[in-house]
């Protein structure tokens, strides 16, 4: 299994991370609120985190879980493909990779929360 570094990063790859936690969507903002100062059955989720050339939008490192909100912005072929190649070598380093979109995040919260607390075995 190929392992991605998770806190020796590239400057610039945490600026970026640290970027994208202050320009987080609404609906990112919603689920760190859930997510948030172990809100969620105890887990400790971590936002725009940075893993290997990747930034995961929140990441539980005890369950390997890496939880992306997607808009509008994954919906082209190019975004799609670039996305599996993404998910691919985040597998290969031991991760689970779990997608929801906006609209779910929005309309469905209870049922994401209730997948996230599914790939962490507690539920």
């Amino acid at each position: 299994m190929h392992s991605l570094t998770v806190a020796r990063t590239r400057p610039e790859l945490l600026e970026h991370a640290r970027r994208l936690r202050r320009e987080e969507s609404a609906p990112e903002q919603l689920l760190w609120e859930r997510l948030r100062s172990r809100r969620l059955l105890g887990l400790k989720f971590t936002r725009q985190m940075a893993a290997g050339p990747y930034i995961a939008d929140f990441a539980c490192r005890e369950f390997r879980l890496i939880v992306e909100v997607d808009g509008a912005t994954h919906s082209t072929d190019a975004e799609i493909a670039y996305d599996h190649r993404r998910d691919d070598v985040l597998r290969h380093a031991g991760w689970t990779v779990l997608r929801v979109t906006n609209h779910e995040v929005l309309t469905a919260m209870d049922d994401v929360l209730e997948t996230i607390l599914h790939h962490c075995g507690k539920r």
